[in-house]
């Protein structure tokens, strides 16, 4: 039994390291590729907001998201992300949107969400919107490393999604990097095994 045991564990951390070593890859290929072709619209992702001001992240991925507007890659930019107690009102997706009013980009021309707390909860709320709207591909905007996720989990929406990672915000070390990928592999592991653990699913805000 004791011999059994320990081959079952042995075959058991095999799997569990071959599936983390192909998921670190596949977040890696994701993260490095930009996929960003004329499509129906792009979305930006939240990421945390400060009393009205996009933090450095939700900056950069929305300065992207002007940029892919500008190059006429999309005629409709759409915002995600909600707010929480703390925020006194404001929301993710409200000052994404007053972000690209300011940047030139045309009301009639922005969806902002403002009710997803998650991840999970904005892929939901975006594929509610391309269906009210009949969108049929979408260009999504975030941070390289979590672009993976929110292609599976469009994907399992029936979404149509192109990748875009937002450009770098100054240089990051290893270990920051590191811990990047590690959060992904276990949110995305924690998702497929349908573990409810929502601390790992959130946003990427750092």
């Amino acid at each position: 039994m004791r011999l059994f045991l320990r081959r079952a564990l042995g075959v058991a951390l095999l799997v569990a390291l071959a599936w983390f070593v192909w998921l670190y890859f596949q977040i890696d290929a994701v993260a490095r590729q930009d996929q960003a072709r004329p499509s129906d619209a792009i979305a930006v992702f939240g990421a945390a907001e400060y009393s009205g001001r996009p933090s450095p992240v939700l900056h950069a991925r929305l300065d992207h998201a002007v940029e892919l507007y500008r190059m006429r890659i999309a005629p409709l930019v759409i915002t995600l992300g909600g707010g929480s107690d703390r925020d006194s009102g404001m929301t993710e997706g409200g000052v994404g949107r007053d972000y690209l009013l300011a940047n030139g980009v045309p009301y009639d021309q922005i969806v902002a969400e403002t009710q997803s707390v998650d991840t999970e909860q904005q892929v939901s709320r975006l594929a509610e919107i391309a269906r009210e709207r009949h969108l049929n591909s979408i260009v999504v905007v975030s941070d390289g490393t979590h672009l993976f996720r929110i292609r599976k989990l469009c994907e399992d929406a029936g979404l149509v999604v192109y990748t875009s990672p937002r450009g770098a915000l100054g240089h990051i070390d290893d270990y920051d990097l590191a811990l990047r990928y590690f959060h992904e592999m276990l949110s995305y592991t924690s998702l497929r095994l349908h573990l409810k653990l929502s601390w790992m699913h959130g946003r990427t805000d750092a």
